[in-house]
């Protein structure tokens, strides 16, 4: 049997595994499932969204989600590994938690593809001021309380079936979002005409709510 190993996340100790590295199944995984997450539509997406069709104050914006993102993920991480040690019960408790979760966000976003989408078209008027875009910013990003079930609760509790690699999962999970609100904030100009149809909100909820399904059958029956 052939062995391999590739560089820790400390880029010291290696993670020798059979033809794979595990830290970077960790990170991959990590970021598939913070992009699926926050890949719902909402009013921050929405936000960012029309921030970047109008392209006002874009990497503001990006930041501020971003780095709320990263904190709230880093919380989930470090958080659930110790309080699972201190209760034994919770990793169960949160995983079925979180399968029940998406199982009912997914019929949702089926739900939202069934009426028919909502066609999104940049605001009009003067443009508004850094203070008044990262003030509204930070209100749709931490009043929300899908926020924190998902960095938290969910991804607090998926990272732990990779220990001992949840920091490589929540690296993954921040560069995910990272890498989301940076192609939504900056890549919307390109996106404008799509995303002036209806239709196209439609394809993107049926993506959605099919992928919040799979991540709960993977939890479900991932042991």
């Amino acid at each position: 049997m052939t062995t391999s190993s590739c560089p820790g996340i400390d880029g010291r100790r290696p993670w020798p595994r059979c033809r794979s590295c595990p830290v970077l199944e960790a990170v991959v995984q990590g970021w598939l499932v913070s992009t699926s997450l926050i890949l719902a539509i909402g009013a921050q997406n929405a936000f960012v969204l029309r921030q970047g069709l109008r392209q006002e104050h874009v990497a503001a914006v990006v930041a501020v989600c971003a780095l709320s993102d990263a904190v709230l993920i880093a919380a989930g991480v470090a958080g659930f590994g110790a309080a699972s040690k201190a209760l034994p019960w919770l990793g169960a408790a949160l995983r079925w938690g979180g399968v029940a979760f998406l199982l009912v966000y997914g019929a949702l976003r089926f739900r939202a593809a069934q009426r028919g989408g909502e066609a999104l078209a940049p605001a009009e008027g003067q443009g508004a001021r850094l203070g008044q875009v990262l003030t509204t910013c930070l209100i749709l990003t931490w009043a929300n309380p899908h926020v924190y079930l998902d960095t938290l609760a969910l991804i607090g509790s998926i990272s732990a079936q990779y220990a001992p690699r949840e920091l490589a999962f929540g690296i993954g999970a921040a560069t995910g979002s990272l890498t989301f609100f940076g192609a939504l904030g900056f890549g919307a100009r390109a996106l404008a005409p799509l995303f002036a149809r209806p239709q196209a909100w439609v394809v993107l909820e049926i993506v959605v709510g099919g992928t919040m399904w799979m991540i709960a059958a993977g939890l479900a029956f991932g042991g």
